[in-house]
């Protein structure tokens, strides 16, 4: 998983050419040029752009625009602890040390991969002398996902009394990685990846502070934006590369060829944004949409998911999506997971986009799914019903004497090969019924019989348990 320690995203435009008048986009060391200031050693761009006041920040309207409660907040000095949700290079980190600095209070930042409850308690202890002289104190836990339940812990107290005012930072779920009592106490704010727009905005400011040496056709700059994503962190880095790689210090669609080699688009396996596309893909699905279905597939794909698991995934659909309503999606879906198998990508790509199209567009049942369920939940919750006398083997004398199998009806003897008020549940749940065709593809035709043979058991002069 990355870090968001990194730095976040700056955000207004600067004049191309001219460096910020504000220093303070720099901390506390003026600009020096594309390496930063001599004394402070190298600072990737990134971090020497990094945004000091929420006039400077890219993106976040949604939470940050004017009037908006978080934005209230930080202007009003009224910080609460809250927990800031989103992917890497979206400004979590930046957020978090902008609400501490307006707010004027001690920073302190930890790393839930590097730090225990040894640094938390240390942290806790500055904290508690900042608050005897008067001023309040924002922990910052960056990957708060990573601590464990010990870890949460050991700082919640302190959270709950006002010592801290914490503020975490995740990629994950948080009401999948934290605990419920930390959500209890925090707001969760879902931060966005950035819009085009503003990543322009953040290339312009970067270019601005790589000085007149460095110049980029407006082209470039779109495709920076366009392969980071969402991700400010990944577009300054992406410009940092290109004014090194750049002949005579101009940034053209050559120079851009060497420095997106490889696919840049977010993919996250195994986080959040994995699912996501998963969950979209099985719900383009579901939803009788191939084209939407098909986009999620190659979303995936280019990506880098592995393609047997998009497989086993299809064979899940074509059994909880679809059902009997057409069997041979099943057959079809088997099929591509065996050509991915044997011969590996292009080959089975394909075979699987063009399992995932018939999944699309075949006849819907969820019958199979709900019936599965539902005898599952009836095993579950019920108790342990002894199997009827007349469906138990008899394969002994014993057995026989005992009335195993007695009274069975074979069915194969009966008039159309149907044993007409016969019931193979145990006496206590005769009547249930856990399968429901739908009137669609191959079920109709399933539902048009099971109602004929029900009208044969209700007619019927002999009957189980009657």
């Amino acid at each position: 998983m990355t870090s968001d320690s990194r730095p976040g995203d700056p955000g207004a435009d600067s004049p191309r050419g001219q460096a910020p008048e504000q220093p303070g986009l720099f901390g506390s060391e003026p600009a020096g040029g594309r390496g930063g200031s001599p004394a402070a050693g190298y600072q990737p761009l990134a971090a020497r752009l990094r945004p000091a006041k929420l006039a400077d920040y890219a993106g976040q309207a949604h939470i940050l625009g004017p009037g908006k409660p978080l934005r209230q907040a930080i202007e009003n000095k009224q910080l609460h602890s809250m927990i800031l949700w989103g992917p890497p290079g979206v400004g979590k980190t930046t957020l978090a040390r902008i609400a501490a600095e307006t707010a004027d209070a001690h920073f302190i930042q930890l790393s839930a991969v590097l730090s225990g409850v040894k640094e938390i308690r240390e942290a806790i202890a500055q904290a508690r002398q900042h608050k005897r002289e008067g001023r309040d104190t924002v922990l910052f836990v960056d990957e708060v996902h990573r601590f464990n339940k010990s870890q949460q812990d050991a700082f919640l107290p302190h959270v709950e009394d006002g010592t801290v005012i914490f503020i975490g930072a995740t990629t994950e779920n948080p009401s999948f990685e934290l605990n419920s009592a930390l959500l209890s106490r925090s707001r969760v704010y879902k931060l966005r990846s950035l819009e085009n727009s503003d990543l322009e905005a953040v290339l312009l400011r970067g270019l601005a502070a790589l000085g007149d040496a460095v110049s980029a056709d407006p082209d470039c700059l779109a495709l920076i934006a366009a392969h980071a994503d969402g991700d400010a962190r990944r577009a300054l880095n992406l410009l940092e590369l290109a004014a090194d790689l750049a002949q005579e210090g101009r940034i053209t669609p050559g120079t851009m060829d060497e420095v997106l080699q490889a696919s840049l688009r977010r993919f996250d396996k195994g986080g959040d944004l994995f699912y996501d596309q998963i969950s979209a893909l099985h719900k383009a699905v579901r939803g009788s949409a191939p084209d939407a279905a098909l986009y999620w597939l190659c979303r995936m794909l280019d990506g880098g998911c592995d393609p047997l698991y998009i497989a086993r995934r299809a064979v899940r659909m074509a059994s909880e999506d679809i059902g009997n309503a057409d069997p041979r999606a099943l057959t079809i879906t088997l099929e591509a997971w065996q050509v991915q198998e044997r011969l590996g990508s292009p080959e089975g790509e394909l075979a699987i986009a063009q399992a995932i199209l018939y999944l699309a567009c075949a006849a819907k049942s969820n019958a199979a799914y709900s019936a599965f369920k539902a005898a599952m939940a009836d095993v579950r919750e019920g108790g342990t019903e002894e199997v009827p006398l007349h469906l138990r083997n008899a394969p002994t004398s014993l057995m026989k004497e005992m009335e195993h199998g007695a009274d069975y009806r074979y069915a194969h003897d009966e008039e159309g090969g149907y044993a007409a008020g016969e019931n193979y549940f145990p006496e206590a749940l005769k009547d249930r019924r856990y399968y429901h065709p739908v009137g669609r593809g191959l079920e109709q035709k399933i539902l048009e019989k099971l109602e004929h043979l029900r009208s044969r058991d209700k007619n019927s002069t002999i009957r189980r348990y009657d």
